[in-house]
């Protein structure tokens, strides 16, 4: 892989998992930030779509849902991703049951370009499923 040229700054990539994801929809102070760089074209939110469905939360109106996922990239995913979470989670150790949207979530980290960073409430597992160059946060 090439590496940037000096002075070029790779682009930040924030991948957020279900509890990240339910902080920027209940007005996180430093998840709005990032949402908010993302408005600006300084960052990209990604997420995967099996999170949404995992961060739902019925008290929460649509109007907050729907500015919140305005600025949030919406991972599209298929058998080869599906594959993919699968090996992630077999080569882990891990088990389907307990880590899918883990290891979805880890496909849809790995295939962003840039400084990626995870916001997750579930560091240890997703450390398991990512390569070093991909940095945990936990939330």
């Amino acid at each position: 892989m090439k590496k940037p040229a000096e002075g070029v700054r790779r682009p930040r990539v924030f991948v957020l998992d279900s509890e990240a994801l339910s902080l920027a929809v209940r007005g996180d102070r430093m998840m709005i930030a990032r949402l908010d760089l993302a408005a600006r074209g300084e960052a990209e939110v990604v997420t995967s779509p099996m999170t949404l469905v995992e961060a739902y939360d019925a008290r929460t109106t649509e109007q907050r849902w729907d500015w919140v996922l305005s600025r949030v990239n919406v991972a599209r995913l298929g058998k080869d991703e599906a594959r993919q979470a699968r090996r992630l989670l077999a080569d882990a150790g891990l088990h389907g049951h307990e880590c899918a949207i883990d290891a979805v979530l880890a496909v849809v980290a790995l295939r962003q370009r840039g400084q990626v960073t995870v916001f997750t409430s579930d560091p240890e597992d997703l450390e398991r499923l990512l390569p070093d160059h991909v940095v945990v946060v936990k939330v």
